[in-house]
């Protein structure tokens, strides 16, 4: 069974920057597709960020692309969401999600894509 377990979130001000990694273990971390999802209070959960087996191939939301960066380090079975020039709206409990598929072979930025979650850290981004 796969475990994910995030980290690395707190408090911050606008325009700051935060890094979250999430912790891989119970299978081959590196035949896993992995993406990072937000919840914010009263909201549906969204998709953040993805990438492919070997990293190769990456994917943003619209609201972060330039400020945010996905990352995987395989031979750590880590991955990492490094966050700058961070605003309110990011505000939410963020999770790692990991599915033994490639994203080639479904709708990833959907939740019901992904097989496994983490138990998802907190980003509060001060005005």
């Amino acid at each position: 069974q796969v475990q994910l377990v995030e980290s690395g979130g707190g408090l911050v001000q606008a325009g700051g920057s935060l890094r979250l990694s999430c912790v891989f273990s119970g299978r081959t971390f590196s035949r896993h597709a992995m993406g990072w999802f937000r919840q914010a209070p009263g909201k549906e959960r969204e998709f953040v960020a993805a990438l492919s087996w070997g990293g190769g191939n990456t994917f943003y939301a619209d609201s972060v692309k330039g400020r945010f960066t996905i990352s995987r380090d395989n031979a750590k079975n880590t991955v990492g969401l490094q966050m700058n020039n961070l605003k309110p709206e990011d505000t939410a409990v963020y999770y790692c999600a990991a599915d033994p598929r490639n994203l080639d072979r479904g709708n990833f930025y959907d939740t019901g894509f992904w097989l496994y979650w983490g138990q998802g850290t907190q980003v509060t981004v001060s005005s």
